[in-house]
């Protein structure tokens, strides 16, 4: 028989240090797809939005990636449709826009609805890293047991 010493502990930690340093990775792979490689930030408020954060409950670590308070952040990852719906000023007495070459004002404007493409933004991220994840999170395990790898 052949005796093998675990240190779960050690594995444990390797696995959530390693999580930790992926989670950054995939935090700045978001941040970037907002900054220009698949949207282009307009306010930076989904952008500032983008937080990440790792948990340890001592039996598993879960890595997370949020948006919050940002309510077109889902359609823009997924895709979707508005309905129709009017669009009044909130700042100003009258909305003004070009339209036909001439500027134009309106109290309100029917809008008819949108049907907006995914841009898959986190999606994405997590697709272009999921090998060097997956490689990485078995790369730590083999280093704590101290394996060759």
């Amino acid at each position: 028989m052949i005796g093998v010493d675990l240190d779960a502990d050690a594995i444990a930690m390797a696995l959530a240090d390693k999580a930790d340093a992926l989670r950054q990775e995939l935090e700045d792979k978001v941040r970037a797809n907002l900054s220009g490689v698949i949207l282009k930030s307009r306010s930076g408020a989904l952008l500032d939005s983008i937080s990440s954060d790792i948990e340890d409950d001592g039996s598993g670590v879960t890595a997370t990636i949020t948006s919050a308070d940002v309510p077109y952040a889902g359609i823009l990852e997924y895709g979707g449709k508005t309905a129709a719906h009017d669009i009044v000023p909130s700042k100003a007495k009258a909305l003004a826009f070009i339209a036909g070459g001439a500027e134009r004002f309106a109290k309100i404007v029917h809008h008819p609805g949108s049907t907006i493409r995914a841009f898959a933004y986190m999606g994405s991220a997590l697709d272009d890293l999921r090998d060097e994840i997956t490689s990485g999170l078995k790369a730590a395990v083999l280093e704590a047991l101290g394996a060759d790898q």
